[in-house]
């Protein structure tokens, strides 16, 4: 592995970073007596800006702000709802290359990860645009004599969204587009790791020309969560972040009556058969370990080696992770940026330990060989038994849990039985016997076939299941227009 110090590559900032705004109704208002918290670039610790950790009196703000705004907005035609978003995505568009370069600034990806956030991010802008027909109801004609019953579906109201650090402009994306063309009104609380994109949307929708108070954001960290899940004035929350967090916002919002979704954390399986196609199975399954740092809920964190690909395939991914250049994703010929945080770097070296002291084999150790300054950890690869800490907990981390399997049934079992998670699992094989076992049988809500990320596209539901999702309506998709809709049947009898 050889490594890249960062360098010019970004513009660089004052000596005196800005310090963010909350965006209310319309206006640019600053979060008056919130503590500010550095956001730092975390491949080069460079300070990017600070950002307020809002209170529940912000929120509460942003609340009747919304509340205001969706009386009108819930009026506006739907036809007319998308122009808006039409010209919103032309402005995406245009700001296209500043918004890929503030994700890698902020969170840390290589651009072309960026670039790929942003691609499934105007997917979704895209697939909210048909809200003309996604909102369509349906009607029955005589139910019984001279009786019609039609079903029609409103928008909800207040709706807020509370999003990760690790997808600062795609995640948000998920449920904004479709929630105010729905005709709700919007609350943003972005991650406080990564608020800057959340900031650049902000300015987008407003020269799209949405109306004040339909969109506000609000910065924060655990204060402001709770805030949004105790305020009366929000009617649905929809939470990505952490399984612990997922569960206790789910709670939270169901004591309050809100709709809630809420996903968690993950524990993603890769099964390589001896009939994989060695090249292709190995960038697939590398991209999956190792792209973003590790930090998707779709990352591949556990590989199950079948039979003979323990020698086939699994020395070729350990030659992969260590030709990999580390360094600023807008450094030319980097290829993984660093994690988040110190802390994220220090727990995912806890847990590394944690299974070497369970008798785990290391077998490329990340550890060493970093760039000096940033927050960086190296691919890594390590032997396990399925009892390992590394088999069940999510590391959220470049770390890569190898275990060994006979058959595609015990494969299957340790899929089934070493995890409580069920967001994805992928398998790679040239036997359609086993691919149909492996789809069938896999307790995960996202299969990939040969494909490493097994991520759906707009307008398919983000479906993870066990303690990846609490909720019954996923993200994206039609699940996500029933999310944010409520459905209302009308029975006619005329004398």
């Amino acid at each position: 592995m050889t490594t890249a110090t960062a360098s010019t590559a970004g513009a660089t900032r004052a000596a005196a970073p800005e310090t963010l705004r909350n965006y209310i109704g319309g206006r640019w208002v600053e979060a008056a007596g919130a503590q500010l918290l550095d956001v730092p670039n975390p491949a080069t610790e460079e300070i990017l800006a600070r950002v307020p950790l809002s209170t529940a009196d912000h929120v509460a703000q942003a609340a009747r702000a919304a509340r205001e705004a969706f009386r009108e907005w819930s009026e506006v035609p739907v036809p007319e709802r998308v122009k808006v978003l039409f010209s919103f995505r032309e402005a995406f568009l245009d700001n296209r290359e500043s918004l890929i370069r503030g994700v890698t600034t902020e969170n840390g990806k290589i651009e072309s990860d960026a670039a790929g956030e942003y691609r499934r991010a105007l997917e979704v802008i895209e697939f909210a645009i048909g809200m003309p027909t996604l909102m369509a109801g349906y009607n029955v004609e005589s139910v019984s004599r001279g009786i019609d019953t039609m079903l029609e579906r409103y928008p909800l109201g207040v709706t807020a969204a509370i999003t990760p650090f690790n997808f600062p402009l795609m995640v948000p994306l998920w449920t904004l587009p479709i929630a105010i063309a729905a005709g709700n009104a919007f609350i943003l609380k972005p991650s406080e790791r990564t608020p800057l994109s959340a900031t650049a949307l902000a300015r987008l929708l407003e020269e799209a020309g949405l109306p004040p108070g339909v969109f506000n954001l609000v910065h924060g960290a655990a204060d402001a969560v709770q805030a949004i899940c105790a305020e009366p004035e929000i009617d649905a929350v929809s939470f990505v972040g952490s399984a612990r967090v997922a569960k206790i916002v789910y709670e939270a919002c169901g004591r309050a009556g809100k709709r809630v979704q809420a996903l968690g954390g993950a524990k993603n399986h890769i099964v390589v058969m001896p009939d994989a196609v060695v090249k292709p199975s190995v960038e697939g399954l590398s991209e999956s370990a190792f792209g973003n740092a590790g930090q998707r809920c779709l990352a591949g964190s556990v590989l199950t080696v079948v039979g003979s690909a323990a020698e086939t395939v699994l020395p070729r991914v350990i030659e992969r992770a260590e030709s990999m250049r580390l360094g600023f994703g807008l450094d030319e010929g980097v290829e993984m940026g660093p994690v988040i945080r110190p802390d994220s770097r220090e727990r995912i070296h806890t847990f590394v330990q944690q299974g070497l002291d369970q008798g785990a084999r290391m077998l490329r150790d990340g550890r060493s060989k970093v760039p000096d300054k940033g927050y960086f950890v190296g691919p890594t690869l390590i032997e396990i038994e399925p009892d390992s800490v590394l088999a069940r907990e999510e590391l959220f981390g470049p770390v890569l849990s190898v275990l060994r399997a006979d058959t595609i049934d015990h494969a299957i079992r340790l899929v089934t039985d070493t995890n409580e998670y069920g967001n994805a699992s992928s398998i790679f094989t040239s036997s359609g016997r086993a691919a149909r076992e492996f789809r069938r049988r896999n307790p995960a809500g996202m299969i990939g076939i040969n494909v490493g990320v097994a991520a759906p596209v707009a307008f398919f539901p983000f479906s993870g299941h066990r303690n990846s999702f609490f909720g019954d309506l996923h993200v994206t998709g039609r699940d996500g227009v029933e999310f944010f809709t409520r459905k209302k049947t009308t029975t006619t009898r005329w004398f």
